[in-house]
C-alpha cells in the first residue's frame, strides 16, 4: 500500500515549495525568492507596529516578537543573500518599532526598503534604516511628535520624558539619512500644516528632495539596487566602494 501511494507522494512535490511559500507569506507576512544574483528575502511591515500590548481585534499588525527572530536568520542564513523591506504602515509602539529598525541597521547583508501606500510615525525610522531607501511616487510619510496613549501626569518631567523619546528618534533619522536634524524636527513641529495635529505629511518627491528617502522609485527600482548590492557583497566590495546607487565605484 506504501508503495503505491508514492507516485502520488511524487507528484505533490513539485507544488511544495509553492506551498511553503504561500504559507510563509500567510504566516509571517515575508517571502523567500531564488534569483540569479541570489535569494531574497522580503518582508514586509504593515499596519500597526504591535509593541507590547496586543492591538485591538480586527487590526493588522505587524508583531515585534516575529520580525526580531526573523531578522537574526536572514542575517545568519547562508541561503539569503539580501533583504527587502516593503513598507505600508501608520505607525505605532516606539520601543518596539525603534528595535525592528536598529535591527535592520546593524544587519551586514545587502539591504533595501521600499515605501508604498505609506511609513508613516515610526515607520519614518523604519524606512530610513535599509542601507539605501525608495519612496513611490504616491508613497506619503506622517512626521509627528511622540503620542502616549493612558493615563499622562501634568509635570515637567513628563515633557522632558516625551523630549527624550523624540532625540532617540530623530537621532535615529538623522543618522542614517541626509536629511538634517533642523530640518527633520521643523516637520515634526510644523503647526501650519494638518488642521487638528501637529506635525508634516510629506510625499515622494518631497521626501527625496529633504534627503529622508534615497531614491524615487518603484519595485523594479528597489529590486535593482537590491541585485547591484547583493553582487558587490557577495565580491566582497565595501560601502566605500560603491557609489549611492549601489554600484562599484569607478
Amino acid at each position: 500500500m506504501c508503495e503505491e501511494t508514492k507516485p502520488d507522494q511524487e507528484q505533490e512535490e513539485p507544488g511544495g515549495e509553492l506551498n511553503h511559500r504561500q504559507q510563509q507569506v500567510v504566516d509571517m507576512g515575508s517571502a523567500t525568492i531564488a534569483t540569479g544574483d541570489g535569494t531574497i528575502h522580503t518582508l514586509t511591515i504593515i499596519g500597526q507596529i504591535e509593541g507590547h500590548q496586543e492591538a485591538a481585534q480586527g487590526a493588522k499588525t505587524t508583531k515585534y516578537e516575529h520580525v526580531l527572530p526573523l531578522l537574526t536568520a536572514v542575517e545568519e542564513s547562508m541561503e539569503v543573500d539580501g533583504l527587502l523591506i516593503l513598507l505600508n504602515t501608520m505607525g505605532g509602539d516606539i520601543e518596539a518599532g525603534l528595535a525592528i529598525a536598529e535591527m535592520i541597521a546593524g544587519m551586514r547583508k545587502p539591504t533595501v526598503s521600499l515605501v508604498l501606500g505609506g511609513g508613516h510615525s515610526i515607520g519614518v525610522p523604519l524606512a530610513v534604516a535599509a542601507q539605501e531607501s525608495f519612496i513611490v511616487p504616491s508613497g506619503a510619510m506622517t512626521i509627528h511628535p511622540v503620542r502616549l496613549n493612558g493615563l499622562v501626569i501634568g509635570v515637567s518631567q513628563t515633557f522632558h520624558y516625551f523630549e527624550r523619546i523624540q532625540d532617540r528618534i530623530c537621532d535615529f533619522v538623522t543618522q542614517n539619512s541626509r536629511v538634517s536634524r533642523e530640518t527633520f524636527e521643523g516637520l515634526m513641529l510644523n503647526t501650519g500644516e494638518m488642521a487638528a495635529d501637529v506635525g508634516s505629511v510629506i510625499y515622494g518627491k518631497e521626501a527625496v528632495r529633504l534627503g529622508l528617502i534615497d531614491h524615487l522609485g518603484g519595485l523594479g527600482d528597489a529590486l535593482d539596487c537590491l541585485h547591484r548590492r547583493m553582487r558587490a557583497y557577495r565580491d566582497g566590495k565595501t560601502m566605500e566602494q560603491t557609489d549611492g546607487q549601489g554600484l562599484p565605484a569607478d
